[in-house]
């Protein structure tokens, strides 16, 4: 497994990350047969949240993991807050607590990296910066990031901090690709010209912010996957044709074409299932040309101007 230097450097991690999000949905010993592969496989980066699974996600991977400092060594635990039942919620007392929540669940001192898991537009940045500072001088938490946010909402909350936004988790893959449409189609009067995201992926670059890619394998919102679906007879053609030809499966084709972008993108692989798991691993055995990527941006029904 290739390595990723998160935020210029601050974090070694693994290229491909496991979301923990249907962990709630496995027994102790299935988890533990899901987390033990993505180790095996040299993944060292776990991403969960408050929410998933209402916590249990959180609990059943501390339970699986036999959670013990020689273990937890070899982690990059990173958990997210903000959402709640109908609203999003960034106030100190919040984070805070629930800090406290996914700390002992996961039965760990401490938490790798804390995101804001998207945008509270009742944010007020100034106790964000408070709650991040209690966070960090009690060490809680280690380091920092949002999710879904866009370069000026990162420039306010900057304003305020006394960290670094190491990471932006952003919905990206071959069938969501807003945030580079734009940017290939500059200066055209065409749907995909348009800037519906600030230039989130080159600001991410500049600002040295690590962008993670949620859902890799979805189309849509939560509208399914793309990979050997009928709707998508070209797209698929294209990558099983690569697929072949480079010896590996579908599933890592289409991760390789997130990890081939210079941005050094982190991919999210949420499966459950430890053989598919295994199988999108295989995605750094290989490096997809630059005509490759295309081919496979234009088969998802881009257009080049």
């Amino acid at each position: 497994m290739k390595k990723i230097n998160i935020g210029n450097g601050k974090l070694s991690a693994s290229e491909i990350s496991l979301g923990c999000m249907r962990i709630a949905e496995l027994s102790v010993s299935e988890a533990a047969r899901l987390v033990n592969t993505a180790l095996e496989e040299g993944i060292n980066f776990f991403d969960h949240a408050d929410i998933y699974g209402g916590g249990k996600s959180e609990e059943v991977f501390a339970e699986a993991v036999n959670m013990k400092p020689g273990v937890r060594e070899g982690m990059i635990i990173q958990t997210k807050c903000g959402i709640r039942q109908g609203y999003f919620d960034f106030s100190k007392e919040h984070i805070l607590n629930s800090v406290d929540g996914s700390l002992k669940r996961l039965k760990t001192d401490y938490i790798d990296v804390l995101l804001l898991h998207r945008p509270d537009t009742l944010m007020e940045p100034e106790e964000v910066a408070e709650a991040f500072d209690i966070l960090q001088s009690s060490g809680k938490v280690k380091y920092f990031g949002v999710s879904n946010q866009n370069p000026m909402q990162m420039e306010l909350l900057s304003r305020y901090l006394h960290q670094s936004i190491l990471i932006n988790q952003l919905q990206f893959s071959i069938m969501n690709t807003g945030m580079i449409d734009s940017g290939i189609n500059v200066n055209m009067k065409i749907d995909p010209s348009i800037d519906r995201d600030g230039s989130v992926l080159e600001y991410c670059r500049l600002k040295d912010i690590t962008i993670q890619a949620w859902s890799p394998f979805q189309y849509g919102f939560f509208e399914g996957v793309f990979l050997d679906n009928p709707k998508f007879p070209v797209l698929n053609k294209k990558i099983n044709e690569i697929a072949e030809a480079k010896g590996v499966p579908n599933t890592a084709i289409a991760i390789a074409w997130i990890l081939r972008h210079p941005a050094r993108i982190q991919a999210i692989a949420g499966t459950t299932n430890s053989q598919r798991l295994k199988d999108i691993c295989r995605t750094s055995q290989v490096e997809l040309t630059r005509q490759e990527w295309y081919e496979i941006y234009r088969a998802a029904g881009n257009k080049l101007p």
